[in-house]
């Protein structure tokens, strides 16, 4: 039979953060995290967090200052919409009809429309 030695086990490194304010890295469990309000942010398989963005800080001061940061943007309804629609366009089953895509996002076809106008306003700006 063989046998197998026992090597000396070093501890796996602790996982790293980065501070979404200053970039600086920092071990996982020092990290300062919450959510703020943000209406382009939806949760790849999560609805119910639609609308918030975790933050993730280095201290509490730079968590201060992301969580006005995102407070001070305006929360959009339209931009949370287009996310949602965004979400439901680029995973799963494809969408054929309009009745399908009010089904997996939740939004009635006047949100979706609404959605639609808002995101092609901004992506085709006028001269």
């Amino acid at each position: 039979m063989w046998k197998r030695r026992k090597h000396s086990r070093q501890p796996l490194a602790s996982r790293l953060e980065l501070c979404d304010l200053c970039g600086t890295t920092f071990p996982d469990d020092q990290a300062v995290r919450g959510h703020a309000p943000d209406s382009s942010s939806v949760h790849p398989s999560h609805d119910w967090f639609d609308g918030l963005r975790l933050i993730t800080a280095c201290n509490d001061d730079h968590f201060e200052i992301l969580q006005q940061m995102y407070r001070s943007r305006p929360f959009v309804e339209e931009e949370l919409w287009v996310a949602k629609i965004t979400r439901v366009l680029t995973t799963g089953p494809p969408v054929l009809t309009l009745v399908q895509l009010a089904c997996r996002t939740g939004l009635h076809e006047a949100q979706i429309r609404s959605a639609i106008a808002w995101h092609n306003e901004r992506r085709h700006p006028t001269t």
